[in-house]
């Protein structure tokens, strides 16, 4: 028999996990705490239904849109995925081929098990590269300087990560970065003393690196370390939106972080509302995502 046609985006969740180890399998598909958010970010978008008009021409249809700038085929981007690789050998070279093959951003997670460098060389694309902001700012500058040599084109600051979500399928799993991979992005930086002593290396040493003090005078920081548009990633409230264009973003990246970070919080789409009725963006903001 040959291999089953997939119709559906819906069925690659199944024969991830026929095909994925657990842990692997468990780390892409949990969410947070109870994973009410992780039900929710899918229940809200049934509650939203279509309003069809007829009898509109559309044997021409052209979906194009722009993004900071960026032409591209369609209002839809690739989000930045941790470790990729852990799903297949590839990982986020591949991501970044399909991504450019269908004209639209890829944003590259700071820990991909790609480095920029390697999704630069691909070929050309339109690519984002998300950021943490750890407690050495040299480390930050580090992996700003790169991603700018690699011609990324944004900076998507996260802000909703003082400290990770308690994903309890990580705990159960006792989830570590396979040995065979690492941090590509963070192999050859001046990273200070690493604890040797520290079974799950690299990886945990980074995530305990975010500087939980971030605040609104960090964003203004990094605008002074790069000329790339900084986006921020994690806003949920037309508080925070108002208060990024203040601090100088050039757009904000509306997110829960896939339910992975705060339960009981509501969906990203529900809070699309709450922007377009109560955010005032200026003419310094050039949007949201």
């Amino acid at each position: 028999m040959g291999v089953e046609l997939i119709t559906n985006v819906s069925e690659y969740e199944k024969l991830a996990k026929e095909k994925l180890p657990k842990m692997v399998y468990d780390y892409y598909a949990s969410g947070a705490e109870d994973q009410w958010t992780l039900k929710e970010n899918r229940d809200a978008f049934s509650r939203i239904l279509f309003r069809p008009r007829v009898l509109i021409d559309v044997s021409h249809i052209n979906m194009a849109t722009n993004v900071l700038g960026f032409n591209i085929s369609m209002p839809i981007m690739i989000a930045p995925t941790a470790m990729q690789r852990m799903a297949h050998p590839e990982g986020e070279l591949a991501t970044a081929r399909a991504a450019a093959s269908a004209g639209t951003i890829m944003t590259l997670s700071s820990w991909a098990t790609s480095s920029v460098e390697e999704v630069n060389s691909v070929g050309p694309g339109i690519r984002f590269f998300q950021l943490y902001v750890y407690k050495d700012r040299t480390i930050v500058r580090q992996l700003v300087r790169r991603a700018e040599m690699a011609g990324f084109k944004a900076i998507a600051l996260t802000v909703d990560t003082p400290r990770l979500g308690r994903r309890e399928a990580d705990i159960k799993n006792r989830f570590t970065l396979p040995p065979h991979l690492v941090l590509k992005n963070f192999e050859g930086l001046d990273i200070g003393t690493m604890d040797k002593t520290n079974d799950s290396g690299l990886a945990s040493y980074v995530a305990s690196q975010v500087d939980r003090s971030l605040c609104w005078e960090d964003v203004k920081w990094l605008q002074t370390i790069t000329s790339l548009p900084i986006l921020v990633k994690g806003v949920m409230t037309a508080e925070d939106t108002r208060l990024a264009v203040e601090n100088g973003a050039a757009g904000i990246i509306v997110s829960n972080h896939g339910a992975r970070q705060l339960d009981y919080v509501p969906a990203t789409i529900s809070c699309l509302e709450e922007k377009n009725v109560h955010a005032h963006l200026d003419q310094n903001c050039q949007g949201y995502i």
